[in-house]
């Protein structure tokens, strides 16, 4: 009965103890810092109407050809790098179950057997006057608990479940350059295709004109220079020819990768068939936070290193700790199971660190800068996301008006092309004239081709910079 009433007492103690200093959690709550993005992150006039984006639609209502859509859709079930995206974030689960477990107690039990002798020349070993042989046999079970009163498990629990959080934003992060990665790649390759051809029909023209240019000189109107241009002309093609084939290969050796898959030929359509949006909608610079997942990694982070920095704080407070062990003990084991071999002890306290070699101290300020960098990191990422929208607008917006100019251009270089090559043939200009107007002509076709990739490219980036792509 004595006994009964300290165990009692001992335990109101503890728990009268525990309800004092729990009333001290010194855990604090985040809280997003303020301005982390300015409303004047997009450099633009074009201000939004509405809080409307594109990164709000799904790819399948930006790109809408069904040929590329499907190496999208196998892209997203295939690539390896979304793979191990998944096993990031399977991993960082598997670390978040650890957190939440860390709030019960842990429990083991085994059987143990000690055999133990002592020397006889110690003072113990003089009073017995001779050698003594133990043989001990238990089966011990033990049971620990800490106690979370200052919320560092709570603090730990909440780390880990930003970095899952974090993981799962890398996955989406992933599944945007990849679609964008896919459709740029894809775009440029009918480009590459439109460049074959209009090289291709520049070769059969160059190779006209160069027999042409055989017959003037037969005809005495010019000389052989004009002949060997005429023919420098032609293998210039035939190189470019060559060049961009390779382009072609190498850019489908891409695209395989992409997919996971060998290097292999891929099926496309054409570039005159694609359609991307006439309008774009930006919506507010804010929308970032919600929308572009590498921005909602690096917030994450950021949460990731404030519930560390309070779980090292709380080291700096005194750990409350139960522990716990009971079991049979007996130096004959045929009698280990009876009633007088049971043995239990139970042990509560709170221990305050005072001399740890300043590893307390360091942990926290470490958490400190940590946590610094991780604010740094993410205002950078913002930064750049703002920089990446306002340069996609840029080339988006500008290249009508530069594919309206080039056209032109391109008029103009034909028609000297035409006249120049006329009055070549009366004897009335120079063949270098028409020499220079074909090559001209030949870069503003090409010149139109690459706009034209230019701004479905610049839509691929400017959806992926407002952080479309992983719905």
């Amino acid at each position: 009965m004595k006994n009964l009433s300290i165990f009692i007492k001992g335990t109101a103690f503890s728990v009268l103890t525990l309800a004092l200093v729990a009333s001290c959690n010194i855990r604090k709550e985040y809280e997003r810092p303020k301005n982390i993005v300015p409303e004047n992150l997009f450099r633009t006039d074009r201000l939004p109407k509405d809080s409307s984006s594109i990164a709000e639609l799904s790819w399948r209502e930006i790109f809408t050809d069904p040929i590329l859509q499907g190496y999208i859709e196998k892209a997203l079930q295939n690539n390896l790098d979304i793979r191990i995206a998944i096993q990031n974030y399977e991993a960082a689960e598997a670390y978040l179950k650890q957190s939440k477990a860390a709030y019960q107690p842990t429990v083991s039990i085994g059987p143990n057997y000690t055999f133990q002798t002592q020397s006889v020349n110690t003072q113990f070993g003089q009073i017995i006057g001779e050698r003594r042989y133990v043989n001990q046999y238990d089966i011990t079970a033990s049971i620990g608990f800490e106690a979370d009163i200052w919320g560092k498990l709570k603090a730990q629990e909440k780390a880990q479940l930003a970095a899952v959080w974090g993981t799962l934003a890398a996955h989406k992060a992933v599944k945007n350059d990849l679609i964008a990665a896919l459709a740029s790649s894809y775009f440029q390759l009918l480009t590459f295709d439109q460049q074959k051809r209009i090289i291709s029909e520049t070769i059969t023209i160059r190779q006209s004109n160069l027999e042409t240019t055989k017959a003037l000189k037969e005809a005495g109107i010019l000389t052989e220079v004009a002949v060997q241009q005429s023919e420098a002309l032609v293998y210039n093609a035939q190189a470019s020819l060559i060049d961009i084939e390779t382009q072609i290969q190498i850019l489908e050796n891409t695209m395989s990768l992409l997919l996971a898959e060998p290097s292999q030929a891929i099926n496309r359509s054409t570039l005159e068939s694609q359609r991307i949006p006439a309008e774009i909608s930006v919506g507010y610079s804010a929308s970032l936070l919600a929308n572009r997942p590498d921005v909602m990694q690096a917030e994450y982070n950021l949460i990731n290193t404030f519930e560390l920095t309070n779980s090292a704080k709380a080291q700096f407070y005194p750990t409350f700790r139960i522990t716990g062990s009971g079991g049979v003990q007996s130096v004959d084991i045929d009698h280990l199971f009876s009633v007088n071999s049971l043995f239990a002890s139970v042990v509560g306290g709170l221990a305050q660190p005072l001399l740890n070699r300043r590893q307390i101290r360091t942990n926290y300020d470490v958490s400190l800068a940590n946590k610094e960098i991780a604010y740094l990191n993410f205002r950078k990422t913002v930064l750049s996301a703002g920089k990446e929208v306002s340069d996609a607008i840029r080339v988006f917006t500008v290249q009508d008006e530069f594919i309206d100019l080039k056209t032109k251009e391109l008029t103009a270089y034909k028609n000297s092309v035409s006249f120049s090559q006329e009055l070549v043939n009366y004897g009335m200009a120079n063949y270098l004239e028409v020499l220079t107007a074909n090559v001209n002509a030949l870069n503003a076709e090409l010149n139109i081709s690459n706009a034209q990739y230019n701004k479905m490219k610049a839509a691929v980036d400017l959806y992926k910079a407002l952080g479309g792509g992983w719905r």
